[in-house]
């Protein structure tokens, strides 16, 4: 059984000493690695001196670029016998990110996803399709181990091929799917070609959606379309992946387990700490980890600490949705813009369909943002009056949330390409080469739950 009490309803006191016993651990194992054992040299730290949990400020923090610096064993504090398994980063450029796993890794993180599984309401009766990517990527085999560690029964068709997910869905009675939220909003178009009706000729009751951020504007739309719940998740792969935060039924935020992440919040410009409420940056520092443990990890992810306790009891902090990435703020006319604030306008209008594009320009010296939005058949069927005055809602509304006034493009469904991976929802064409943004998990798995 995966409900565990003991930890889970632990009081604050009870486990920030638990964090603190690990952390003591933790830190002595990671300056067995070469990258901590000169980090921590080069501060003047030792792990005799962190006797506190404010003192985890005295130690530096750990980079992505950290890890491409580290390449391939720059951060493992164990012989590479006891290695069962590795993962990457999915990045695009740049040398990947690789994180090792012991077998007692690998154990560890099935029961955190599992706990997080069970705290979403999956049962052992379940029958839970696993609609993402298998391989490198900590999403697919993440959810999948956790999910057989419950003792649900796993479907583990991947990603893709949308008639084969949905024929799978009905022939299994499938009740609970991991799936990219954007992903999930594109199969039903499917469903619709088709002639089934996601909530009322499938068994799903659960959508444990991951691997890119996404707007509570779009978990309304998949739990209205599909019926369900639609669990918000958070991952990456640096802290193993899935895992890491989870939603309970109550829908308050994500708790984010302590026993095994001490979870920091820092503002991203000056790295100082901020108070529950306030939205930074997250810093993860791993406690459970043998093979490669992290300490102070920046994951340019944005969120809050929620303040307060939850209604579930569960006495874990608890994040709020990720509100973007530090490195993938755009910035147009001097103006700050995350892509979830578009979307959250975008997905509150009905006549506004499933699928969206930002594009970035610059006409001589000035930026220019234009936002590309498939629209409603119903709203293409009222002609060009409905068309403009969606609009001008819409670019009223865009204008109130990022401060500036937008183009808008209204097209047809599925004039803006969709893949059955995470979705690109900006091209920025100001730079001196072709640059893209992929929107990150997760969240998610997102990750998460995503890498």
């Amino acid at each position: 059984m995966f409900w565990d009490k003991k930890i889970e309803l632990l009081p604050r006191e009870d486990l920030e000493a638990l964090q603190m016993a690990m952390l003591k651990k933790t830190i002595r194992a990671a300056v067995k690695s070469p990258f901590y054992g000169q980090a921590f040299s080069e501060n003047g730290t030792t792990p005799e001196k962190v006797k506190s949990l404010d003192d985890l400020r005295r130690l530096p923090f750990t980079t992505k670029q950290d890890l491409r610096s580290g390449f391939p064993d720059g951060f493992l504090t164990v012989d590479r016998n006891k290695v069962v398994r590795m993962h990457a980063s999915s990045g695009t450029t740049g040398t990947a990110t690789v994180v090792y796993h012991s077998q007692k890794d690998i154990d560890r993180w099935t029961d955190l996803v599992a706990r997080c599984l069970y705290m979403a309401g999956v049962r052992p009766s379940d029958v839970f399709q696993n609609m993402m990517s298998y391989g490198l990527f900590t999403g697919g085999l993440g959810l999948h181990y956790g999910a057989e560690a419950l003792g649900a029964m796993v479907i583990p068709v991947g990603i893709g091929n949308s008639k084969r997910q949905i024929a799978f869905l009905q022939q299994f009675e499938t009740t609970v799917a991991h799936i990219i939220p954007s992903y999930s909003l594109k199969l039903l178009e499917t469903f619709d070609e088709v002639g089934i009706d996601p909530k009322k000729d499938t068994g799903l009751r659960i959508l444990v959606v991951g691997a890119e951020p996404h707007s509570e504007e779009v978990r309304e739309r998949i739990e209205e379309a599909y019926g369900v719940f639609a669990v918000n998740s958070y991952g990456l792969s640096e802290m193993n992946g899935p895992g890491v935060a989870f939603e309970c039924p109550q829908k308050s935020g994500l708790h984010l387990w302590e026993d095994s992440y001490v979870l920091e919040i820092v503002n991203p410009e000056t790295l100082e700490p901020l108070p529950d409420g306030e939205v930074g940056e997250i810093v993860l520092t791993t406690l459970r980890r043998e093979a490669m443990p992290l300490i102070r990890y920046r994951t340019r992810d944005l969120a809050m600490v929620h303040p307060g306790t939850c209604p579930c009891g569960r006495t874990h902090r608890r994040l709020s949705r990720i509100k973007g990435r530090s490195d993938d703020m755009l910035i147009v006319k001097g103006v700050n813009v995350y892509p979830i604030q578009v979307e959250q306008v975008l997905m509150a209008f009905e006549e506004v369909g499933n699928n969206y594009l930002i594009l970035l320009d610059r006409e001589g010296p000035v930026d220019q943002m234009t936002v590309r939005i498939e629209v409603t058949s119903a709203l293409l069927a009222q002609g060009i009056e409905g068309l403009e005055a969606l609009r001008a809602k819409i670019i009223r509304r865009l204008r109130e949330e990022i401060l500036f006034t937008p183009k808008v493009d209204l097209v047809e469904p599925g004039m803006i390409p969709a893949g059955d991976g995470k979705a690109v929802r900006v091209i920025d064409n100001r730079q001196p080469a072709y640059c893209t943004k992929l929107r990150r998990e997760s969240g998610g798995s997102a990750e998460g739950s995503g890498p």
